[in-house]
């Protein structure tokens, strides 16, 4: 069974230099499904519900359930902004955002964690068709019209998270932490 680790080893983690430390519960998920949980825990904006499928196999093991995000990066053009719910936290102009998203994720460093799936927070949303213009040099300043308002790139920040294990019928409630909160 896994358990979260105990003041002394988080401690340990945050002399060592990681910044966002994964703190988890385990439980049983077998009266629930997905999207049941996904109901209860995560229904709002800047939340989501993964299923991973490998091999052509009919069910995943795995079904990641993102409750909603406090912190996301949206990009418009060539401006990122990194917002917190409403407010502006930072906001870059004439910056590839794809090259934002790598020193972004820079600045955060997380500790292995054995018997999870390899996503268990971190960045999640979405590359929009226009991101193209980031990549081909000739299409940089190129852009088609937004009827509909939507950002070219969509990145939650996940930092709760609930991971049910289909196998095993567990559920595992992972909180990140910062030391320096």
């Amino acid at each position: 069974m896994l358990q979260t680790i105990t003041q002394t080893e988080f401690d340990a983690l945050a002399k060592q230099g990681y910044n966002r430390i994964p703190l988890v519960q385990e439980t049983y998920a077998d009266l629930d499904t997905p999207l049941s949980l996904y109901l209860k825990l995560a229904n709002k904006p800047f939340s989501f519900l993964l299923e991973s499928v490998q091999g052509g196999e009919r069910f995943g093991r795995y079904s990641i359930i993102g409750l909603p995000a406090k912190t996301r990066i949206v990009a418009n053009g060539f401006t990122v902004e990194v917002l917190q719910g409403d407010t502006v936290l930072e906001t870059h102009e004439d910056t590839n955002p794809l090259d934002f998203v790598k020193t972004f994720q820079a600045r955060f460093k997380t500790p292995p964690y054995e018997g999870l799936p390899r996503f268990t927070g971190g960045l999640a949303g979405y590359f929009g068709y226009e991101t193209i213009r980031y990549i081909e040099k000739r299409l940089a300043h190129s852009q088609k019209p937004d009827v509909i308002g939507t950002p070219d790139v969509l990145l939650m920040v996940s930092e709760e998270i609930a991971v049910i294990d289909n196998l095993s019928g567990k559920l595992y409630y992972i909180v990140y932490a910062n030391p320096e909160e």
